[in-house]
Formats: C-alpha cells, structure tokens, sequence
C-alpha cells in the first residue's frame, strides 16, 4: 500500500517530544492492567465489542465530519467503506466469538492413552495497531475489533496525515472502551518511534513496504510477531468472451473508490487478445455512468490526501494517452478518474503502486502472456479477472500467487468477514478479518492432560 507513514513524514526529536516520551508510560499501564486478568474474560470482551458498536452507531454523524474533512469522503461511502465496513466485522464477530473460542479436542496417539488434548486460545498481551490514512477509521478499528475479541489490551495508532480522524478516534475511544486497556497515541514520527521502541505481543501496521521494513526490525529487537497489511500493484485480467459493459462498470466501481486510494484497488488492466478498444470505450462509458459529465460536482467522489501525492499523480497522467479523463485541480487536490492506453510497461505508472484514480490499460496476446506478465512482478495483494471461462479461472488460481483471487467483482472480497485478507510476499505477511483476527491475535496453546493413575 503506497501510504505516507508516521515513521517516515517527521523531523521531530523522539527525545524532547512529551508525547513520545509517554510511549512507556502508556505501554507500562496497559500491560499492568492486562496482568489483572481483566480483558480475558468472554463477558470483558463482548462488553468492549458492544460499546465499540455505540461509539460507531451514536458518533456516525461526527466520524463521517471527520472522514469528509481528510479525504473528501461524501456520507454515503464513508458508511460503506468506513463505518458500515467495521459494524459488519464487529457483529459477524460477536455472533461467532463464543464458538471461536472454545477448545479444540485433539486425538491422541494411541501409546499415550488414556489422556485428553485440546488446543486453547489464549491472548497474546498488549499489542500496537498502526493505521493509515487511507480508510483511516476502518483500518484502525477492524483490527482493534480482532484484538479485543482475542482479549488483548491494545494501543492504537491512527494516521496524522488523517488528523480529523485521527483527533476523532482520539477523543471518542477512551470515552466508550475501557480507557485502563485501550490506549490511543496520536503523532507522527517521533510517537511511532517511541511506541516501536517499547515491547509489545504483537504489532499489526498496515501502510506501505519500506515503513513495513522498518516497523519488522524494530519488533525483531524483541522478538515481536507483526502482521503486515501491505499493497502492490494489483492486475485485472479480462479475457476474450467478457461482457465488457459489465466488466467496466465493476471495475470502474472498485477502481476510483475513494478517488483510487484503496490497497486492494484494481492497478492496470491486462486486456487479453483484441478486448482492448471496446473495453477502452466501455470504461469511459462507465465512468460517466458512474460520476457525471464532471466528476470534481459528485460529491461522493473523493480528493488526494495531500499536495505530495497529488503531484506524484499527476506526474503519472503523462505515461499513455487518455481515453477518459486526465483533468486535475491542485487548489483542491482533485484529480478526474483517468483511463490510460498506449502505456509501456516499462513507464513509471507500471512501475509502481498508483494508489490514485490512474488506471492503465496494457494489451497482451493471450491468457499465457497475462499469467507471465503477473508472475514476472511482486506477489499482488490481489488477483482480478473477468471470463466465463472455467479453465481461465482454474489456470489463474492454480499457476499464479496472490493475497486474494476475485472473479468478477473488484475488491468485494474485502466485505466478507468469514475470508482472510492479507498478502503474500511484497504485499504482506499474515491475514485477518473475522476468525482470522481472533487467531492473529491469539496463541493457540497446546493442553495435554495425562492422568496419573
């Protein structure tokens, strides 16, 4: 995911800034309060879970202020995307949570019976979630929902360069979970810093590879487990055969979400054979479909995040010519959804991860030239493809590597909680969503009981 970073976007001194000089303190507490035995129970758990479904439902107004503020978010897709998308996590996991956590039996070997085995989850301890700004309330709490689930006492670290939100969480989170075992530290380089620097159980950071780095090495020094929610460059096959409207509606849909700055949104377009030209068109039939004649009058359309990104996006607009839009204003960081043709594989915009309303279109001969073309790059957090092919689809999923494979419908796999989401190589490490949150943040503890007698 390409997202700017507190541990990458700040000159201050970790060492004469009182916020990050309260990273210990704040750690030390919540580690006391977690030694009590207070956040294990099923009842602690499901206390915080409901009352985090009141701060969501009761602060629904304020966050989508806040959302609207940092990103241009219009009403509707900050629900969708932002609230919408964690109450369906939180409440597909309380309806679960009882069962995920009961204890597994195990069979025994039959030279040690009699005896009983069973696999217990127990939580891990204090943990540190560092979120984006991308989907700045969603990728905060999502995983906080997990951690809470598997009884943990958890920091959590919102975006600055969401600093509305990031104030939201803030002011909203001590107010309704229990502030001796949820703790927010809002800053930039120097609180991440510090907050790193302190020992945790587990670390979940969702941003880009290079802070990913750095976020790894500093949990090595204590030997730290991390889940790392990372990005790429995510490809969309569509083969010979497709209804190109339909397939251009959905990926137009999943593409300028949130103006493009999505993780899991589609990259490029792979056009297999001579869909090219008609899919080209389609896709400017869709975006008008979609957002108007000039898209910077919907308001459900979003902006850039800040003056740095929108230059580097723009500075991509120049890679292939524009079948449909190409228009930017950087008094309000507003960049038109833009379909690009005639783009090399080698240009810059094919070189790294877009992260913004920017979709190339690349022609290639057949299905074998589109599976090299994916393998020859970084494992993608996700795979798309549009075919009524049965052994197009079997190919896909049997000779390529990637976080998630979706036919059909662009970043949807996302919206449902009983799927894991995470990377594979350069897109990330570990998964999470539903059960797989509740397992991430838990160690499954082996139990054998042999009697004595």
């Amino acid at each position: 995911m390409t997202t700017e970073s507190s541990t990458a976007e700040s000159s201050t001194d970790p060492a004469t800034d009182p916020a990050a000089a309260d990273a210990p303190a704040v750690v030390a507490r919540l580690r006391a309060a977690y030694a009590t035995g207070r956040t294990k129970p099923l009842d602690w758990r499901l206390g915080q879970l409901a009352a985090l479904r009141r701060l969501l439902t009761e602060q629904s107004e304020a966050l989508t202020e806040a959302l609207h503020a940092d990103l241009g978010k219009g009403p509707a897709e900050a629900y969708r995307t932002e609230i919408g998308f964690t109450l369906n996590e939180l409440d597909h996991t309380v309806r679960h949570l009882d069962e995920w956590l009961r204890p597994k039996p195990a069979a025994v070997p039959e030279g040690f019976l009699p005896a009983e085995a069973r696999a217990v989850r127990e939580p891990l301890g204090v943990v540190l979630v560092i979120a984006p700004w991308n989907y700045p309330l969603q990728l905060a709490l999502a995983p906080v929902v997990g951690a809470l689930a598997a009884g943990n006492a958890v920091v959590v670290k919102p975006s600055e360069l969401a600093p509305a939100t990031s104030a939201a969480i803030a002011r909203l989170l001590p107010r309704y979970l229990d502030p001796g075992a949820v703790a927010v530290v809002e800053g930039a380089v120097a609180e991440t810093t510090a907050l790193l620097e302190q020992r945790f159980d587990h670390i979940f950071y969702t941003g880009n590879g290079a802070v990913g780095r750095i976020v790894m090495a500093a949990a090595a020094r204590h030997l730290t487990p991390v889940t790392l929610e990372l990005g790429g460059k995510s490809p969309v096959v569509v083969d010979a055969g497709t209804d190109l409207a339909v397939t251009a509606r959905r990926i137009v849909a999943g593409k300028f979400l949130n103006a493009g700055q999505t993780c899991v949104a589609p990259d490029y377009v792979l056009a297999v054979g001579g869909t090219a030209p008609e899919l080209e068109a389609e896709l400017a039939a869709a975006v008008r479909e979609r957002y108007g004649d000039d898209p910077s009058a919907d308001p459900e359309y979003g902006r850039i995040v800040n003056d740095r990104h929108f230059e580097r996006l723009t500075a991509l607009l120049g890679d292939g010519r524009p079948v449909t839009g190409g228009g930017h204003d950087r008094a309000t960081r507003y960049i038109a959804p833009t379909v690009l043709t005639d783009v090399s594989a080698q240009a810059p915009v094919m070189r790294e991860e877009i992260f913004g309303p920017v979709l190339p279109v690349l022609t290639v001969p057949d299905l074998d030239a589109a599976i090299a073309f994916v393998n020859g790059r970084d494992k993608p957090l996700a795979l798309y493809a549009f075919t009524e092919s049965q052994t197009t689809k079997d190919r896909l999923a049997a000779e390529t590597s990637s976080g998630a494979l979706v036919f059909g419908l662009p970043v949807s796999h996302l919206a449902v909680p009983a799927l894991p989401f995470g990377g594979v190589g350069e897109s990330g490490m570990g998964r999470y969503h539903g059960e797989y949150s509740v397992e991430t943040f838990s160690h499954t503890k082996a139990v054998l009981d042999k009697p004595l007698h």
